[in-house]
């Protein structure tokens, strides 16, 4: 008589530990309990998101400004651990990153970084520097600032409605041009090569998952390099870059510990020379 494995779930991506799991996944995975999980609201311009409830471990993601995180547990040291509602990322956080949901967001910041001031001066100190991809709810406009809630004062110019969408992700990728490598990272302090992928997918109003195998199995159709164009997406094993024509990439990569433009050849070849090779070419 066969007996039938269960399939197994990616924990990245499916709130499960040994000890806790969110109630949707009870059947599907085991665990001591099962709890639902308490929606909360990133307060913080960047929070890292790592794989264990330590300072000193890896960050695996980070969430953003005004983005929802369902928690389904929160420690006595604060940490909280749960889910990213926007790509389904699971880790854990800062629970003072963290609090009850206010406003529903009505715009998203559009520009690569911009600054939030407590008044309609520019002269003021900045009280936040928010991220291309924070989400606020904007209660009103005082001339060329968009404020919230809380009194935060944005430049109405790098803002976009939450609907608003670019045209060409890969500009949107541009832009990051010379961005530090970071592990983990999806802002213009610090990228990784997928998150560059993720935030402009999304800047372009395209869902997309956080890491590169996720975004090899789930992106376009298949293409080839000999056919590269402006937008393909070119896949190794642990890291992807996006062409920008038909003859250069644009990625975040250790190489260079940036985020840098280099012909597509030279970048096959390099890192064809380190052991790895193209896995798929994908147009979406």
């Amino acid at each position: 008589m066969s007996q039938h494995k269960k399939p197994s779930l990616d924990p990245r991506t499916n709130p499960f530990r040994s000890d806790v799991a969110a109630k949707y996944l009870e059947g599907k995975v085991e665990a001591q309990r099962f709890v639902e999980g308490v929606r909360r609201e990133v307060i913080r311009p960047i929070a890292a998101v790592r794989g264990a409830h330590s300072h000193e471990a890896r960050q695996v993601t980070e969430a953003l400004m005004g983005e929802r995180v369902i928690v389904y547990e929160t420690t006595e040291e604060g940490w909280a651990w749960g889910q990213i509602e926007s790509d389904g990322y699971v880790g854990w956080m800062s629970a003072n990153a963290l609090a009850a949901p206010g406003a529903a967001p009505t715009h998203k910041v559009a520009a690569l970084r911009t600054l939030g001031f407590p008044g309609p001066d520019i002269m003021l100190p900045p009280a936040a520097a928010l991220p291309m991809g924070a989400l606020l709810a904007i209660a009103r406009e005082a001339g060329p600032f968009s404020v919230t809630p809380s009194g935060l004062h944005i430049p109405s110019v790098h803002l976009a409605l939450m609907r608003e969408t670019k045209s060409d992700f890969v500009t949107v990728a541009e832009l990051f041009l010379g961005t530090p490598y970071l592990w983990g990272g999806k802002t213009a302090l610090g990228i990784d090569c997928s998150g560059l992928v993720q935030v402009a997918l999304q800047a372009a109003g395209m869902a997309c998952p956080r890491d590169s195998d996720m975004q090899e199995q789930a992106l376009g159709r298949p293409s080839s390099i000999p056919e590269l164009r402006r937008g393909d997406l070119v896949f190794w094993k642990g890291h992807v870059a996006i062409a920008r024509n038909s003859g250069s990439l644009l990625h975040a990569n250790a190489h260079h510990m940036a985020v840098a433009i280099e012909p597509a050849v030279d970048a096959i070849a390099r890192i064809g020379d380190a052991g790895s090779y193209v896995t798929s070419v994908k147009r979406l």
